[in-house]
């Protein structure tokens, strides 16, 4: 194997190596905005379950305005 082949191995190595720990970074940032995100979404279905059950009992959605 030449030197001039062997050198071209090496840089596309390097290349590889750069691209994939860029790879790896943003894998783990999105990892960790899903799991905020996650987060996020039981906070807001925890807190429109509290709602609901603080909510008056009976069909108030469909009652008629007084002026009706």
């Amino acid at each position: 194997m030449n030197e001039q082949r062997l050198i071209e191995i090496e840089t596309k190595l390097a290349h590889q190596e750069q691209l994939l720990s860029e790879l790896d970074r943003a894998l783990t940032g999105q990892q960790a905005q899903m799991t905020r995100l996650e987060q996020l979404c039981q906070s807001l279905i925890d807190r429109i379950r509290s709602m609901a059950d603080a909510a008056p009992a009976g069909p108030a959605g469909d009652e008629r305005p007084p002026h009706y």
